[in-house]
């Protein structure tokens, strides 16, 4: 990239992102002086800002770098993390959510606080803020910095080394990141994440579009044909034992993943808690799911033209996107894809600080440290521990240069520290009402043991290699994990089962359309898998196979039929529940 071009882009992107500032600060402005106000939006956000934010915060450049780097390396199998996310969020809409809402709960410790004690509640959030602090919020800036060094050429531009170039491009989002974090707060990063999520969904379909162009020779459906009819195997989504999501694990571990991400992890479902009711937090919820859908098309497609283009040559499974983006986006958009880029990572890192520091506050400092905090001082406190934290994973995140098979397996495999243990132990207090603190105490202890041992510590420890793909792990952790739970409600009881106490702050009727939504969802889900498997596009001896048509029919018949049942039996039967559990 020339000097001339250089400037436009970086010009034409800060004019973008300053007019998305001043209508973030417009939309947002009087939001931050109350603790609600800055973790939860004032608890008036509503389903367009919820979809919008779950989908940026979400979807990053952890996932345009990851995922289309997996798929240039191998095939479409990881894009299980993603497209299955939909039955957890499913299990969000229909369950937790009015859970949540109707205890009116800030953070999820803080419901764990309510069903066990403040050990729990400790415990659990020392767990969110290690996996932020050593892993989250590391992976997003690297593979924002890895995007922006690959486009733009830095080690060339500036003369520096590639490693000098990661830890400057880090340093520089990181600083500006962690700026819009603290002054910000919860509305302002719903209001901008759902501005750049239209961005990244412009930017995700417009490049695989060029792709198709690039591989035809000017003819977007030759090269569609293209990549279905040469190496058909790189659309396959049913992943062997070989792979990194065996199809096996979709229906074990993985589940209980997407469960944690969707249903209790942080830094997500912060925006659910913040609904102006329940009715919106429903929609947003299940609107972010069809956006889970169309993961494939711009976060893996891309990575699959790029094997097809550059074959093997790329010295870095991570530069698939990157290098496809820099060779065939117009000078003129470049700009425009830097800002949603940015953008895309800011509002990744900004939820995940704005998260940090709601649990440092309200679940550490508040609880432990000083019981009678003002909410200012709170409000204070939190942005002070959001800078600290930046500043610690400024210093990790080089680090993931290291990853040798990219950084996706990486950011999962450690994710199994945490994930499981948390879902496990909000699953069985829910579920089984006599489970006692001290049960969840010992699952966690015994799960962070026990998965280094299985996944590293086997090898490491005594040099035997036990083979067993983490997502396995996680399955089997989460089942015995579970029965060590109800052993010791069995033995140990509580004195009075578990008790669920009202106390919502916003309307609790539910959005009429929600068993509706979630059918499609679930639908949906399958149909993506019949698309990329051999019946589909992976089929060996043509574009698709001849039982393609008739599977898809059969499909949207048995959709139909539960969409019926839907509207007609079963919504009045959900909400008769609701009024039970919620």
């Amino acid at each position: 990239m020339d000097y001339s071009n250089l400037i436009f882009t970086v010009t034409s992107c800060i004019i973008i992102m300053v007019l998305i500032s001043i209508f973030t600060y417009f939309k947002s402005r009087g939001e931050t002086k109350s603790s609600d106000g800055y973790f939860l939006a004032g608890r008036g956000l509503t389903g367009v800002f919820i979809a919008g934010s779950v989908l940026l915060t979400n979807l990053s450049a952890e996932q345009l770098i990851g995922l289309n780097g997996q798929a240039y390396r191998s095939n479409l199998s990881n894009m299980a993390w993603e497209v299955t996310a939909p039955i957890a969020i499913v299990i969000m809409a229909l369950f937790l959510l009015p859970k949540y809402l109707g205890g009116a709960f800030t953070t999820l410790p803080e419901f764990l606080s309510k069903r066990f004690d403040t050990g729990v509640q400790q415990m659990t959030a020392g767990l969110f803020l290690l996996s932020y602090v050593f892993v989250l919020i590391p992976s997003t800036l690297y593979s924002g910095s890895l995007a922006v060094l690959q486009i733009f050429n830095v080690p060339e531009l500036f003369n520096i080394s590639y490693t000098t170039s990661i830890w400057v491009i880090v340093w520089i989002i990181g600083i500006i990141g962690s700026l819009l974090a603290v002054l910000g707060g919860a509305k302002a990063v719903a209001v901008s994440d759902t501005v750049y999520g239209i961005g990244l969904l412009i930017v995700g379909i417009l490049v695989p579009v060029l792709g198709f162009f690039a591989l035809g020779q000017g003819d977007m459906v030759a090269g569609m044909k293209h990549i279905a009819v040469n190496n058909p195997e790189k659309l396959n989504a049913i992943g062997s034992s070989a792979d990194s999501v065996p199809f096996g694990a979709i229906f074990t571990g993985l589940i209980f993943a997407n469960l944690f991400y969707f249903g209790t992890n942080q830094y997500i479902i912060q925006r659910s808690l913040g609904a102006k009711n329940l009715k919106e937090g429903q929609k947003g919820v299940l609107f972010s799911g069809f956006f889970k859908l169309a993961i494939p098309l711009f976060m893996m497609i891309p990575g699959t033209i790029a094997f097809h283009l550059y074959g093997g040559n790329l010295e870095n499974v991570d530069l698939a996107y990157p290098t496809i983006v820099t060779n065939l986006l117009p000078t003129y958009l470049s700009g425009f894809f830097l800002a949603v880029l940015l953008g895309a990572v800011f509002s990744t890192y900004n939820s995940l600080l704005n998260s940090a520091s709601t649990i440092f506050a309200l679940d550490i400092y508040k609880k432990k440290i000083n019981s009678h905090v003002t909410d200012v001082q709170m409000v204070k406190i939190s942005k002070i521990f959001g800078l600290i934290v930046s500043i610690i994973a400024l210093f990790i995140t080089p680090l993931l240069l290291n990853a040798p098979n990219g950084i996706w397996d990486l950011i999962k495999q450690f994710s199994g520290f945490f994930n499981i243990p948390i879902i496990a132990i909000v699953l069985a207090g829910l579920i089984f009402k006599k489970v006692p603190a001290i049960a969840a105490k010992v699952v966690i202890i015994f799960h962070v043991t026990l998965y280094y041992l299985l996944v590293w510590g086997t090898e490491h420890l005594f040099g035997i290699n036990l083979n067993i793909n983490f997502i396995y792990v996680y399955g089997v952790l989460f089942f015995v994990e579970i029965f060590i739970m109800l052993v010791i409600g069995k033995f140990k009881p509580l004195s009075e089962p578990y008790q669920f106490e009202r106390n919502h702050k916003v309307e609790m009727v539910p959005w009429k359309y929600t068993i509706f939504t979630s059918i499609w969802l679930i639908s949906l889900v399958v149909l993506m898998y019949i698309v990329f498997s051999p019946i589909g596009f992976a089929y060996q001896k043509g574009i698709v196979s001849p039982m393609f048509l008739p599977v898809i029919l059969i499909l949207l018949g048995l959709t139909a039929v539960l969409s019926w049942y839907s509207i007609n039996r079963w919504n009045e039967k959900y909400s008769k529940f609701l009024d039970r559990v919620a």
